[in-house]
């Protein structure tokens, strides 16, 4: 079964739009467990525009399915996670100022780099992962880090997708056989939504787990947070 990883960063970024503490990050994260969410990511950023340091801290006492920490490995990021001890971390390969994650990592360039911290992480007992394109010399070279799993970024999916859905996935699809080729756990996120979700997890072999969050947070306005999550999770279980 493919796991579903909820975002939270957006209900952060409401709740700094205002100050104070509505809508509550914690709460949030706990109703999302309990509406069946099997995971909980954030994406704390250096100048804390939605996640912040200490909301991590706070989340780690009350998170009982996945915790999931993406950020860039910057040194105040990987002190974060060596003290919190989430069960994964996700890497990428963000600058400090970019709105949103928009690449993968060049696996080749940053071998021995990435080959440090993947080493770093699992001897503290945390699943890595490295969030990377559909390529498939930077998945060979993702392996030879050592990192238990790939995240694929998915947003040039979800912009092909409404033109032509077998040619939006191919790509992946290939990705999600090299990455088994390898030996590497497959995890995929970026712009996934209720519209492409279910014919990706079609069409993708060994898919272990979706991070969603803009998308999913959009709908819950709508929907409301617990129709929508079991929306999501109905978009993995059905053929």
């Amino acid at each position: 079964m493919t796991r579903l990883s909820v975002n939270i960063n957006k209900i952060a970024t409401l709740r700094n739009a205002r100050g104070g503490n509505l809508p509550d990050v914690v709460k949030t994260a706990i109703d999302c467990e309990r509406f069946g969410a099997q995971g909980i990511t954030v994406h704390p950023r250096p100048d804390e525009r939605h996640i912040r340091y200490q909301d991590v801290y706070d989340l780690r006492k009350v998170v009982t399915t996945e915790f999931n920490i993406e950020g860039y490995p910057s040194p105040k990021f990987i002190d974060l996670v060596l003290t919190v001890k989430p069960e994964q971390v996700t890497l990428v390969p963000d600058s400090p100022d970019v709105l949103t994650s928009n690449a993968g990592w060049d696996t080749v360039k940053n071998q021995a780099f990435l080959k440090e911290l993947v080493s770093a992480f699992k001897n503290n007992g945390i699943r890595t992962s490295l969030f990377i394109e559909s390529n498939e010399t930077m998945i060979q070279a993702a392996a030879k880090t050592g990192t238990d799993r790939v995240e694929l970024y998915t947003e040039s999916y979800a912009r092909l997708y409404p033109q032509n859905h077998e040619n939006a996935v191919l790509p992946f699809h290939k990705a999600a056989l090299a990455a088994q080729k390898a030996g590497l756990g497959l995890n995929a996120g970026h712009d996934l939504n209720l519209d492409n979700l279910r014919y990706f997890h079609q069409n993708i072999p060994g898919l272990l787990e979706v991070s969603i969050g803009h998308a999913l947070i959009c709908d819950a306005l709508y929907y409301g947070l617990e129709n929508t999550i079991r929306l999501y999770l109905r978009q993995l279980l059905e053929p």
